[in-house]
Formats: structure tokens, sequence, C-alpha cells
């Protein structure tokens, strides 16, 4: 399975689905994912009442399931899908604070909507691809992404800093990678998410930890935090009407995993249509195992 080609870095170089990087390399390409997904994946499971943390491990297993049904052939990291949300919380009448009192509810319609979405990809597999295409053409799918990450774009600015200063240093972030996605060349350039928090954290911490002007980094939460603990699981309950609610998800995860995987192949110049029935299969498997998280393959 792990039977990539290296590819060594080279200013503008593509890296196929079947290449990767030398692994340190590899390795810090990955941190920045788990940077750049981190918000996404802790916010959606708040949104529905779902425990983060049993959320985070849960992507990260799903990202696993899915990486060996597809063969490690498909770049994508499993998070948690913003799909869900509405249906969850219509489900589920959660009123959007705290935890989410029919938690299990919500559960076994996930993992109704997962079986579903699994279906879709073993028929995909047996059928080939063009059915799929044809109900599901580039203008649907693309149009799909585009208005996950618009409806997704009124969140931060929901969530924008509460003070002036605050609000500067959020400046000072977009800024900084910025500077980094136009004046960094090599592996720079592909670590600007990475390279750009770094160095807007270092700006951060002059002005507050060093001249007092905001509020300092402070790193002893970290330290009282408990590093290990067994994570809160719950028992799903399959309810008819959160099944009818929340299965028909899935038909937007195909749509929405299509696109991406068109999107890799138009930016590889990789053929990805013999990996999409194995990617809705690893998918909607992933989803059904974590549910504390619905997931939703994003290109990496």
């Amino acid at each position: 399975m792990i039977n990539w080609k290296v590819k060594q870095p080279a200013e503008g170089v593509v890296v196929a689905p079947d290449e990767r990087l030398p692994w340190g390399q590899t390795t810090v390409l990955g941190l920045q994912h788990v940077v750049a997904m981190f918000g996404a994946s802790v916010l959606g499971p708040l949104l529905m009442g779902f425990d983060s943390n049993v959320a985070m491990l849960m992507n990260g297993v799903a990202t696993l399931l899915f990486f060996i049904i597809v063969g490690g052939k498909v770049p994508s990291y499993l998070g948690s899908s913003f799909a869900f949300i509405s249906v969850v919380i219509a489900a589920t009448g959660y009123s959007g604070q705290g935890a989410n009192a029919n938690l299990a509810v919500a559960l076994g319609g996930i993992i109704a909507c997962g079986a579903v979405y699994a279906a879709i990809g073993f028929i995909v597999m047996a059928t080939g691809t063009g059915w799929v295409e044809r109900l599901m053409p580039p203008v649907v799918t693309g149009a799909v992404v585009a208005v996950i990450g618009l409806n997704l774009a009124s969140i931060p600015i929901k969530n924008m800093a509460p003070t002036r200063f605050d609000a500067w240093m959020e400046v000072v972030t977009f800024v900084s990678i910025g500077l980094v996605a136009v004046y960094a060349s090599g592996m720079m350039r592909r670590l600007l998410i990475l390279a750009g928090l770094i160095l807007a954290s270092v700006i951060y911490a002059v002005f507050t930890n060093g001249l007092g002007w905001g509020k300092p980094i402070d790193f002893s939460l970290i330290e009282k935090a408990a590093w290990f603990g067994i994570p809160n699981f719950s028992a799903p309950v399959f309810s008819t009407q959160a099944v009818l609610l929340i299965a028909p998800v899935a038909l937007i995860l195909v749509a929405e995993n299509l696109g991406h995987l068109k999107a890799v192949g138009a930016m590889t110049g990789k053929d990805m249509n013999p990996y999409i029935g194995r990617a809705f299969v690893g998918d909607g498997l992933a989803t059904m195992v974590a549910r504390p998280s619905p997931t939703n393959a994003r290109p990496i």
C-alpha cells in the first residue's frame, strides 16, 4: 500500500497522489494540515453539541481507515463535516449550548447516513463512475463545494476579535501568511500557513508578553491539562425520524467528495476516477465508525 514514488522538492513541483516528498518534509506538511484543519474539526462538533475531544480522536481514526481502504492513493483528511449541522440540530432539538442531550439519536442517524454513503460507493465500484458523473457534473459538484465554503465564511466574521488590538492582530496574521506566500520559495512556500502562523505568534508575543498591549500568551493551561484520558463514547439510538432526516446527507457528501476528487485530478493531472468508488466506501465506513464526529473527506 505504501509504495509512493519519492519526489524531490522543487519550485512549483506538483506531487501526485501516488508520490510523496521525503519523509521529513512530508511530516512537516502533515503538521501544517493538522493546524489548518483544527479549527473546523473542533468547531463542527461544538455547533452540534458533541464532545470535541472525542471528535478529534475519531477524525484521526477515520482518516487512517479511509487511507487503508483507498490504498493510500487519495490524499484526503477526514474532518468534521458541516453538512450534518442543520439536520443534527433538527433531529435532536439541540439548543446550541452545552452538550447535546439527544446525542445518541444523532449518532444513529449518522450511522445510517454512512451506510447509505458506503452503499453508493459499492455500487459505483460495481457499475463504474459514469452515472454518478452524469447525475453530478462539475457544475453541480463545484457549486456544492463553493456553497459549503461560502456558508462557512460567516463563522469567522461572527467570531471576530472583541478588541481593537485583537482585530489588528488578525490583520497581522493574514498579512504574515500572505508575505510567506509571496516572498518565500521552495519548501517554505508550501508551508505558508504554518510559517505564517509562527511569524504572527512571534509578533503577538512581542506586543503582549513584551510590551503588555494585550492578553499575553500563557502556557499554564497546557501544563495543567491532562495529557491522557479515556474517550467519552456514547451508544447510538436508531430513531426513524432522525434516520430520515440525516441519512439523505449522504447525497451531499457524494457531491462534495466527487468535487474534491475532481479538483485533485485537475491540480495533479492524475485520473482519480478509478478511486471514486473506493473513496465513497472509505468515507462512508469512516463516518459510521467515527460517528461522534460525522466526517467528510477534504483534499490535502
